[in-house]
């Protein structure tokens, strides 16, 4: 199992790195959202700061939208998931590596950039570890949730909007809790509590997505 992993992974990485720009879209479009936003807002430093953790959240979850639909696509087109299906491995665990690529490759970068994009909006200093542990805890579960979706749909032709569409609900808890313990840090509340609600549904998801998606896979090529 290590040695498909492993496999996988190296694979995965050599194709992001042939198309590095690609890589840095979602980064981009969240920039792009925390402008907008910024605009909309009127640029005042009050304004912003008190909404900035939900922006940020807004921003990192539809940029993660972005490369949603790719997550298994490619891999249908070449035959590479039929592969999978005769592979000597679970096929969930293949899934767990696939999100695991995409969320260091894809999301990762969004999280490494969230405290720039906070100084944009004026995110109080105090707040930043809290959100940091929010994307920590938050965004993977996000690829979780998000790789069910994809498997869903991989049989589809055009299917971006509808996987946004399916997704999105699925999304609301994780962005109600996330943007929810920056709120409790803003009025000197313990966040903890979301914080641990966010880790109980990543631990539930780390357990039940991966053989969701691989049994929406199995159904998609049966």
């Amino acid at each position: 199992m290590l040695t498909a992993a492993r496999a996988l992974l190296l694979r995965d990485l050599r194709l992001v790195w042939r198309r590095r720009g690609d890589a840095l879209q979602p980064a981009l479009f969240a920039l792009l959202v925390v402008v907008l936003f910024g605009l909309a807002l009127g640029g005042e430093a009050a304004s912003l700061s008190q909404n900035a953790g939900a922006v940020l959240w807004v921003a990192v979850l539809l940029a993660g939208l972005l490369s949603l639909d790719t997550l298994f696509r490619g891999d249908a087109e070449d035959g590479s998931l039929e592969q999978w299906l005769l592979a000597p491995v679970p096929l969930a665990w293949l899934v767990a590596v696939r999100v695991i690529a995409h969320w260091t490759t894809s999301v990762l970068p969004l999280v490494l950039v969230a405290p720039l994009l906070g100084e944009f909006l004026h995110l109080p200093r105090a707040q930043l570890p809290v959100l940091m542990a929010a994307l920590a805890l938050g965004t993977p579960l996000l690829s979780l949730l998000g790789a069910v979706v994809a498997a869903l749909t991989v049989g589809m032709r055009r299917s971006g909007i509808l996987v946004a569409l399916l997704a999105l609900p699925l999304y609301v808890p994780v962005l109600v809790f996330g943007a929810g313990a920056l709120d409790l840090a803003a009025q000197g509340l313990d966040p903890v509590g979301a914080l641990l609600l966010l880790a109980a549904g990543l631990a539930l998801a780390l357990v039940l997505a991966p053989l969701a998606a691989a049994a929406a896979i199995r159904i998609a090529l049966g």
